[in-house]
């Protein structure tokens, strides 16, 4: 695994820890993802017990996919663009759906090398659906394709585990956060 927002490597594995937390509640996930193109879906699948928690992904990068499969009204990507708070989380919300999972995480953004519809390079929204609602956090990533892509699936992964375990505290479970739920500097989105 890469680096995170920070150009920090995270301690301990982001994906294991959803998955374990997961695996506890007795809930699934779904991944839609643009930019980071199968990244989040790879991370998520090489921690082992992940069957029972991983339902599956859409890899939408061209625009017109983000509605015809994942559900993205088309109304809005015609309006704002695929890179959009607004359109991360209808893209979670979506893979939720349509993966009939109780959670969903979306990746969209700019990787480079060039900028996109006047979005600028590093530019990325990821985010999250689930039983207590969503959220979605901005990133303003600087490096090269490989940084930002990798940097995209660490802070999607953050930004679940931090919606697992705020649902933890809400529901009053005590279920433990194993998952590396730190959280960027990077500037935050309205959840």
């Amino acid at each position: 695994m890469g680096t995170d927002a920070n150009g920090r490597q995270p301690v301990g594995s982001p994906a294991a820890g959803v998955v374990h937390s997961l695996a506890e509640r007795h809930e699934t996930l779904a991944t839609v993802e643009s930019l980071t193109g199968g990244l989040l879906a790879a991370s998520v699948v090489e921690i082992a017990g992940v069957s029972g928690v991983y339902r599956g992904g859409l890899v939408v990068y061209a625009t017109e996919l983000k509605s015809e499969l994942a559900g993205v009204p088309e109304e809005l990507l015609a309006d704002r663009g695929p890179v959009d708070p607004d359109v991360a989380l209808a893209l979670a919300e979506g893979g939720r759906r349509r993966c009939a999972a109780d959670w969903g995480v979306a990746t969209t953004g700019v990787a480079g090398p060039q900028p996109q519809d006047g979005k600028p390079v590093g530019l990325v929204y990821v985010a999250v659906a689930g039983p207590t609602g969503t959220e979605v956090r901005r990133l303003d990533l600087d490096g090269g394709r490989e940084h930002i892509r990798s940097a995209a699936v660490i802070e999607a992964l953050r930004l679940l585990a931090g919606r697992i375990h705020a649902a933890d505290v809400e529901t009053g479970s005590g279920a433990p956060a194993t998952a590396d739920g730190t959280t960027a500097t990077a500037e935050t989105g309205r959840g």
